[in-house]
């Protein structure tokens, strides 16, 4: 509210000559017109308040009205973005935020080659930026050349990074000019108004290999992604990676009178079929087990030959520390006093032994670390004895699958 500020000095005055004590006091008739001019200037400014006010609660209800419409206009709309790209054939796009500013990468399956850009941004007028790519198929024997090449290291790196270039943000503060980049870009070495992809993959493979991504590091322009090998999907964390069980999944190739077997990256279809031993004859009663038939009472041979053989497979990583328990062998029930555990010929002697745990039980122990791939196999023999005399024999035929990975 506007207040006029008013000093007066009220006095006695004479009645004769209007005389005053102070030059600057007033008498009673002059005191009471100067108050009315001045009731009369406030009740206007009042007056003119009040209208200012209404005027402004107006505006505010107007403002109020017109924000609540536009909100319920914008009720039914998704927040701002670019609509899903298109699904990329014989490959896949990496990235699930498709929001301005956001980017989403391409890769092509195992025998294809990307055509045209790896990445697309989310521009401001809600399009991808530049066009769709395509995955070309490779040639034959490129692809298997790139193959032997990944798989030789653990952790592989791109050799051939993008050399993508953005314009820098530059401010002049104190007649000095600063320059910053967006994530995954540095400040170029030759213009500092110029932005230079930075090459995670090169950088950590320096500092900290391994760290970065588990398998195979592919820089693209601003950023990276984790890849890995056939017979393996990226895990939630985007780096390491997790074998696929082919055997579970049903995508294998095995018959129905193989066993499939899974590995670290792959699969195996195995045929199983019973052993040959002098005399002796036997019957498959299961898919991983054959049991003898009956000998003939004088038949020493026949005898002497295992009473049953079982079939074990496993599959392990490269380099895998050791010494290692692989495979526990017991014995269901006892009839005689003394229970043996051995290998049988030379047949894995130099990665395995056996190792007593307890009175009926064995351990096949891996004691060597081997390198991938490679396959071993151990004959494990289970001899039952009372006084030395034998009652049985057991046969254990474990199978060992080393993957050409340390994951």
């Amino acid at each position: 509210m506007f207040h006029c500020p008013v000093s007066v000095i009220v006095c006695a005055c004479c009645p004769v000559d209007r005389s005053c004590t102070y030059p600057d006091c007033w008498c009673g008739q002059e005191l009471q017109n100067t108050l009315r001019q001045v009731q009369k200037l406030l009740s206007a400014h009042e007056t003119s308040f009040q209208q200012n006010l209404r005027s402004v609660r107006k505006k505010l209800s107007l403002l109020q009205n017109n924000t609540v419409k536009h909100s319920k206009l914008n009720t039914g709309k998704k927040s701002t973005g670019c609509p899903s790209p298109e699904p990329l054939a014989n490959g896949r796009i990496l990235g699930r935020v498709f929001k301005v500013g956001h980017e989403i990468h391409f890769l092509c399956s195992p025998g294809f080659q990307l055509m045209g850009l790896e990445t697309r941004r989310c521009l401001d007028i809600q399009t991808w930026s530049g066009t769709q790519p395509s995955c070309k198929f490779r040639d034959g024997t490129e692809y298997n050349n790139a193959s032997v090449a990944a798989s030789a290291s653990s952790s592989s790196f791109s050799s051939q990074p993008p050399t993508t270039t953005r314009p820098s943000r530059c401010i002049e503060f104190l007649g000095s000019t600063h320059c910053t980049c967006e994530e995954g870009y540095s400040i170029s070495r030759q213009d500092t108004k110029l932005c230079t992809d930075l090459d995670e993959c090169e950088l950590y493979r320096r500092t900290q290999p391994g760290r970065l991504c588990l398998n195979t590091c592919v820089n693209t322009a601003g950023s990276f992604f984790c890849q890995c090998p056939s017979g393996y999907n990226l895990a939630r964390d985007s780096r390491s990676c997790h074998d696929i069980d082919e055997c579970v999944r049903g995508a294998h190739n095995c018959s129905r009178e193989q066993v499939c077997v899974n590995t670290h990256g792959g699969h195996r279809c195995v045929e199983v079929g019973c052993p040959r031993f002098r005399n002796a004859t036997y019957i498959k009663t299961s898919a991983l087990r054959c049991d003898r038939n009956p000998c003939l009472q004088e038949d020493k041979t026949c005898l002497h030959a295992p009473l049953s053989v079982n079939f074990h497979f496993m599959s392990v990583v490269s380099n895998i520390s050791t010494p290692t328990v692989l495979f526990r062998l017991s014995a269901a029930r006892v009839l005689g006093d003394t229970l043996r555990f051995g290998l049988m010929g030379n047949r894995g002697v130099q990665h395995f032994t056996i190792k007593r745990s307890g009175r009926q039980t064995g351990q096949l122990v891996l004691v060597n670390s081997v390198q991938g791939p490679a396959t071993f196999q151990a004959d494990i023999e289970m001899s039952e004895l009372e006084k030395k005399v034998l009652l049985g024999r057991y046969v254990t035929k474990v199978t060992l699958f080393v993957s050409p990975y340390n994951f």
